[in-house]
């Protein structure tokens, strides 16, 4: 033995591979059926300093061609953030996944981009037009899996906006997935595809340099591929070794989790997390996690603790989290089946917004005795709170599943 620490080397290793890509293209690549069908969107990289989900479409791409696998429809990867990809770091200026809001699409559209737009303007307006021209030559569903890693490590997990189509795709996924996150975040890119109709997750992969991270997202690109029906199953053996490894790492896991708590970072916070911290890793009330120039911050409850930060660039400290029962998973089912989000409004204290059918209004005063959890099971999260009304919407609507 050398003394060599096995991170260290795979972080070396990934590190020369991500070397030798810095000066991709935005199109990874594409493989085109001879049959029509769906369409999968891989985006890797939509921050810069991971590069695992890139690496991994790359590597699924080169064995489709090899072992020349017949598929139907479209499978594309896209590169995110190209600038902060080629600088090694989660973003320029802004984040590009908090970035995809009404008003910068707009001016997307409209091209109001000159000398004065940041490099994730250029960036969005440029991912845009691709993700335009996919959506316009479809022959089928798109499916959009986006590819992530964390500074913190742990095990992998799906995130998903909870519509049922959603939750159809991400539970074939042998990992946690997370519900609830949409809640605590704006323009996210999976945030404005779902309005344009596509099915959508994102995959967390481990931690940002290690090797076995290019592994798990590569799993999840190949479960993905049969899950949306592009590969047949069973045509080939990667779909059910990669169910196989990530089944293994989330064994002893829970199914699904909700998120109960972000711990947002603003500039000159001073934010330093306590060393150590995994996702998935169990907190108690009253547990140290972080600091900052508030002072201590401490759990705020029993669960446990969902990408905590370590790294100088972002904008959650951590999220706390904690099992969610399969069985509210099934009483949703049935609301949204049997349409009760259509007469929820009819709810004494609850109305729809005027300017909008996926938004409600809520006074709660009046609706005190309605939990949350309520219009959760609908699809509606929380937006803002202004004085004593609460905006809640729905992200991604409830489509007939095919």
């Amino acid at each position: 033995m050398d003394g060599t620490d096995p991170a260290e080397t795979h972080r070396s290793m990934i590190a020369v591979e991500i070397e030798e890509d810095r000066q991709l293209d935005r199109v990874l690549g594409q493989r085109l059926g001879s049959l029509e069908g769906p369409t999968l969107i891989c985006v890797g990289s939509l921050h810069g300093n991971e590069p695992a989900g890139t690496l991994a479409f790359q590597k699924v791409l080169r064995k489709l061609e090899e072992q020349n696998l017949a598929i139907r429809g479209e499978f594309l990867g896209l590169l995110g953030n190209r600038a902060a990809y080629k600088a090694h770091q989660r973003f320029m200026i802004h984040d590009l996944n908090r970035y995809w809001l009404p008003h910068r699409i707009q001016a997307s559209l409209a091209g109001e981009l000159d000398n004065s737009s940041s490099p994730e303007d250029i960036e969005l307006h440029e991912l845009r037009l691709e993700l335009a021209e996919i959506f316009d030559r479809r022959r089928g569903r798109i499916f959009f899996l986006d590819l992530h890693t964390t500074s913190g490590g742990g095990q992998p997990f799906a995130v998903m906006s909870d519509t049922l189509r959603n939750r159809s795709f991400a539970m074939e996924f042998p990992v946690p997935v997370i519900v609830g996150l949409e809640e605590e975040l704006e323009g996210t890119l999976s945030e404005y595809l779902g309005r344009l109709g596509a099915v959508t997750m994102g995959f967390e992969g481990g931690q940002h340099e290690e090797l076995s991270s290019v592994d798990l997202c590569e799993a999840a690109i190949w479960i993905a591929l049969e899950t949306s029906g592009i590969l047949a199953a069973d045509s080939a053996p990667e779909p059910e070794i990669g169910r196989k490894i990530l089944a293994r790492l989330c064994q002893d896991l829970p199914r699904v989790f909700e998120i109960r708590l972000r711990h947002p970072i603003r500039e000159g916070d001073g934010f330093k997390m306590e060393p150590g911290f995994k996702s998935f890793e169990k907190i108690h009330k009253g547990q140290l996690l972080a600091r900052d120039r508030s002072g201590d911050c401490h759990a705020k409850e029993n669960g446990r603790i969902l990408m905590p930060l370590y790294q100088e660039q972002g904008e959650d400290g951590y999220f706390e989290i904690r099992r969610f029962s399969p069985f509210w998973l099934g009483v949703s089912r049935a609301l949204r089946e049997a349409h009760i989000d259509r007469v929820v409004h009819w709810l004494p204290g609850v109305r729809r917004h005027p300017d909008s059918k996926d938004a409600l209004v809520i006074n709660r005063h009046v609706a005190r005795f309605y939990s949350l959890q309520l219009f959760h099971l609908l699809g509606f999260r929380r937006h803002r709170s202004v004085g004593d009304r609460l905006l809640m919407i729905r992200q991604q609507r409830d489509l007939p599943e095919e």
